[in-house]
């Protein structure tokens, strides 16, 4: 019990340090017209780093309570596309953005741009995959539903970016001139951060209960597990 209510604890605050630290860079350097991703570029790359880690740590530390404690699967929808979110935070960080008042380092920002696509595209995927299957439970249905709306909101926080890519794909205007690229990225990393706040709300709750008691609170839909921490779920 003690090791899913620190890791709940510790994902949950990651993510709260994440906030605090990228929000101190943006009122004492800015401009936020500039991409979050330009902080790796100067020299506040140790903090964009620890902040970007730190996220990346927290949303998995937040998966595992979720999975020891049966409210999904590692190979579910959600947890998988919950990884991804991890994973294309980590290349972000291993392989930044291309300088180009430095010269040209392509290789590095194509990777990071990936990176960054794979993480937005993945988190909303996630939240919701999470939350469907509980949305009518007894005990997990509020948790749920408020889960639900964060991961809606990252979707619709996800349009004016998406919107720009295909007009950039279909006309000659280039896709990170359609809106004002820092201010758009920064609502999306805001409404996506918080929907893993969010989930993470719900695996401090999930840490907290008994493992005896998480059997009788989750969703069976196969064999019982053989151990009496986790049971399988539909997800």
């Amino acid at each position: 019990m003690l090791i899913p209510r620190l890791a709940a604890a510790g994902g949950s605050l990651a993510v709260v340090a994440t906030i605090a630290m990228v929000g101190m860079l943006d009122l004492t350097v800015g401009p936020l017209r500039r991409t979050i991703s330009e902080y790796a570029l100067g020299d506040y790359r140790p903090v964009f780093d620890v902040a970007v880690l730190l996220l990346a740590a927290g949303s998995m530390a937040i998966l595992y309570v979720l999975v020891h404690k049966g409210l999904t699967r590692w190979r579910s929808v959600g947890g998988v596309a919950l990884t991804l979110w991890s994973l294309g935070l980590f290349l972000v960080v291993l392989f930044p953005k291309t300088n180009w008042a430095m010269g040209t380092n392509e290789l590095s920002g194509s990777i990071h741009r990936f990176g960054s696509m794979i993480a937005f595209v993945s988190l909303p995927v996630a939240i919701i995959a999470l939350a469907l299957p509980w949305l009518r439970h007894e005990v997990w249905s509020r948790h749920a539903r408020w889960v639900l709306a964060s991961g809606l909101l990252s979707v619709v926080a996800f349009m004016p970016l998406l919107y720009a890519v295909v007009l950039g794909v279909v006309s000659d205007v280039r896709w990170w001139r359609v809106f004002p690229l820092g201010y758009i990225e920064r609502i999306l990393l805001a409404a996506e951060v918080l929907a893993v706040l969010v989930v993470g709300l719900w695996a401090v709750a999930a840490s907290r209960v008994a493992p005896w008691r998480v059997g009788e609170t989750s969703r069976i839909t196969s064999a019982p597990s053989t151990t009496s921490s986790t049971t399988t779920v539909r997800n």
